[in-house]
């Protein structure tokens, strides 16, 4: 597949299914307890029978229905990963609820009150997990926003805002709803530059030729009058670049070096760091690239992690581009992000921040982790960055 921006996004399809994606039967262990648990009704006494069935009941036809949901989403296109972890790990939760609730009618019999309260609770509680699990698996992951921010820069364009799209942490497995949105959406916001910060392909289908053939067809859909730019992410080994970019000549990589954009206003200098799995390398290959360069020029960074903000504020850089984080992916409220696999763990999960010169936006991404991992995102929604450069004067 050589050059070209024409290609039509292909639906979803069954037929690019990877192998081995079936569940093992260690991850129904907790239906099948479940399950027993059920038949263990029989032996309850008669003031707790009813009660013990139906939470039982209840959360046996939940963790049946998440097993469903998640052996479906492959099936509807949706997306691809193994289903082992994240069904044990659903049902699991749902196990530890009802047995809290079979030992509470087993050490409470005699109150008339606390087992009733408990049914509930635990019936309400089952029904909860099933909501969030819908959510998290079939609408969050494919409400994609668009997060707009304005930064104040040179006038580059003299009638408007200078506007960069920042699309990162792609992770196709295959082309879903998601990926035929984010084409439509960046056509729509009519960019005049595209960065991409890495992360293109799931961890688990570096090797798969379909996802790296159908990852390649939504790449050469990006176009942009200035430019459309890529730099590495932590699966962007070498040879998975080359075969990603080979033969897409709408995007230029980005590897340890600066490229001057010539916009009507002035020269914007997009500066690409190639990442690696040691920070200091990367680091020193920021440095190096801004030593000889003067400090009075706009400097955009593009880099996938948010890991180099000391370095770039210390270099004079104005905007960095990152992602990585996924803002979590899975967030809880007034918390926010549970993990963000970053040097500064919660400190830029997601957004904007301003560290001395330097305004740094982590995007929450467009895909979601591979690997063993649930394809979940939960108060973390998909999400293309708009970044429009206004004039200080206007």
């Amino acid at each position: 597949m050589k050059g070209g921006r024409k290609a039509a996004l292909p639906d979803g399809q069954l037929g690019g299914l990877m192998p081995g994606k079936m569940p093992h039967i260690i991850a129904f262990v907790p239906l099948i307890l479940t399950c027993i648990l059920v038949l263990l009704g029989f032996f309850s006494g008669p003031a707790t029978r009813r009660r013990w069935w139906t939470v039982s009941l209840v959360t046996f036809l939940c963790a049946a229905l998440d097993a469903l949901m998640l052996m479906a989403l492959p099936r509807l296109g949706l997306s691809y990963g193994t289903i082992d972890f994240p069904l044990a790990g659903l049902n699991s939760i749902r196990l530890a609820v009802l047995v809290s609730c079979l030992l509470i009618f087993s050490f409470f019999k005699s109150s008339q009150k606390l087992p009733h309260v408990v049914t509930v609770t635990g019936i309400t509680i089952q029904i909860i997990l099933l909501a969030l699990a819908v959510d998290g698996l079939y609408i969050e992951p494919f409400h994609l926003t668009v997060s707009q921010v304005r930064q104040e820069a040179p006038a580059f364009l003299p009638d408007r805002p200078l506007r960069i799209i920042q699309l990162s942490d792609l992770h196709v497995e295959r082309i879903t709803l998601r990926e035929r949105a984010m084409i439509e959406k960046v056509n729509e916001l009519h960019p005049d530059i595209i960065v991409l910060t890495g992360d293109y392909l799931n961890q688990e289908y570096l090797d798969d030729p379909v996802a790296l053939e159908e990852a390649r067809t939504v790449l050469m859909q990006l176009s942009a009058p200035y430019g459309v730019y890529a730099v590495s992410g932590t699966t962007d080994l070498p040879e998975i670049m080359t075969g990603l970019f080979t033969g897409l000549d709408n995007i230029r990589v980005l590897g340890n070096e600066i490229a001057p954009v010539m916009l009507p206003g002035g020269t914007l200098y997009l500066v690409g760091v190639t990442h690696h799995w040691t920070l200091e390398t990367d680091q020193q290959a920021l440095a190096d690239l801004l030593a000889q360069s003067p400090t009075d020029r706009y400097y955009v960074l593009l880099y996938h992690t948010p890991d180099l903000i000391e370095t770039a504020a210390a270099n004079h850089v104005s905007l960095y581009f990152a992602g990585h984080t996924h803002g979590g992916q899975i967030r809880l409220p007034f918390y926010g992000a549970i993990v963000t696999l970053s040097i500064y763990h919660k400190q830029y999960e997601m957004g904007e921040y301003h560290v001395g010169p330097t305004t740094l936006y982590v995007s929450r991404g467009i895909g979601m982790e591979g690997l063993g991992l649930p394809r979940i995102r939960f108060l973390c929604p998909p999400e293309i960055v708009v970044m429009d450069l206004a004039s200080l004067l206007k």
